[in-house]
């Protein structure tokens, strides 16, 4: 049986639990220009490799060509362009990039090339919105919240943090104007504010982080309105961390991401909570799930790179059987309501120990 050809663009972090994870099934080659980190993806998983700058768009176009399905896992700044590259090729895509333009502006070109675009299929982006877009096919949402981080145990100071996925978007978090929805209306805050300690208990422990306003509900606010009236997402850290970004903003003191860099066998955690409030059948319902995800030593994948990886992976696998089929820009609430799509990802993304807790109650 002939194995289907995935291309992954980005040999990052995330790029790299893809390429390992799709490489079990698919025939995948990995596109990047950094040559040492596809030599050590190469050296351990059967995965092709190519050089490739992924700034030009005829070096993309070119490497995507014999491709069933591209994912782009490259760094926000590159991601629109990356994404319109490999639609205008007429190629059916997952993407995870963080970048800040619409994705609708590339709908029409992806309708007209017949392709399937999924965008923002991450840890969050994407998990979330897959249950905003499951659970508005069955009940009445009334509020939807979620919090979500990626941390070192070790607390490096002074930042308190570093990234678990590209430096330059972590900045973009910090600085992006944070849009939520407040009775239906869209509501601008600055980054950083309304900042909340909030408690987790992890393990027998309860673990107390700072949440604050970041720009993450991206699509869910055009996918969702009316349907869903109240609509927040926040961004956790340690406390003591926005203190600091605050510092470097209004003094003008540079960033400099590398001084950040994590090394690959760092103890690290990804934690997320997502609440949705609202009735069902005349009744008051409230969902919560929770994950808590650590380092893998064994595949020496870091927490974040692991959810966010597993999840466009577990979109991957729709798209590829033609489980999921939509032309044009498919932001994840879409994919969340397609029939079976959120079972199949949750599920796949479980059996990787990527486990969400849920729990459920029905109130009036």
């Amino acid at each position: 049986m002939v194995r289907q050809k995935v291309v992954v663009l980005g040999a990052g972090r995330v790029g790299k639990v893809i390429a390992s994870d799709l490489s079990n099934e698919y025939e995948v080659t990995s596109a990047d220009i950094n040559q040492d980190a596809l030599a050590s993806l190469s050296s351990r998983y059967r995965v092709k490799t190519r050089v490739t700058d992924l700034g030009d768009s005829k070096a993309v176009s070119d490497a995507v060509i014999d491709a069933d399905l591209v994912i782009c896992a490259v760094p926000g700044h590159m991601g629109f362009n990356t994404l319109k590259t490999v639609i205008e090729s007429g190629k059916n895509v997952v993407d995870i990039s963080f970048f800040a333009e619409d994705a609708f502006d590339l709908d029409e070109l992806a309708v007209r090339r017949n392709v399937t675009a999924a965008v923002d299929c991450g840890i969050a982006p994407g998990t979330p919105d897959f249950l905003a877009g499951y659970y508005a096919g069955r009940m009445k949402i009334h509020d939807f919240e979620f919090m979500v981080g990626g941390l070192h145990f070790s607390r490096t100071k002074p930042n308190q943090y570093l990234p678990t996925f590209s430096p330059s978007d972590v900045w973009e978090e910090y600085t992006r104007p944070a849009r939520y929805v407040r009775d239906g209306k869209v509501i601008t805050m600055p980054p950083l504010s309304e900042p909340e300690l909030v408690e987790f208990r992890i393990g027998g422990h309860t673990l107390v982080l700072e949440a604050f306003n970041t720009d993450g509900l991206r699509s869910l606010i055009k996918t969702m309105e009316g349907r869903i009236p109240n609509m927040k997402e926040k961004t956790l850290r340690f406390p003591g961390h926005i203190a600091y970004i605050k510092e470097l903003q209004e003094t003008g003191r540079p960033w400099t991401p590398d001084t950040w860099k994590p090394s690959d066998d760092e103890d690290e955690f990804t934690v997320m909570r997502i609440n949705i409030r609202g009735s069902e059948n005349g009744k008051g319902k409230k969902i919560s799930y929770t994950v808590f995800v650590t380092y893998d030593k064994e595949t020496r994948m870091s927490s974040m790179s692991s959810a966010t990886g597993y999840s466009c992976t577990g979109v991957a696998r729709c798209v590829l059987d033609g489980s999921y089929r939509r032309a044009g820009i498919s932001p994840p609430s879409y994919i969340g309501e397609a029939q079976g799509c959120t079972e199949r990802i949750f599920s796949h993304m479980k059996a990787r120990k990527v486990v969400f807790e849920k729990e459920e109650e029905s109130y009036g």
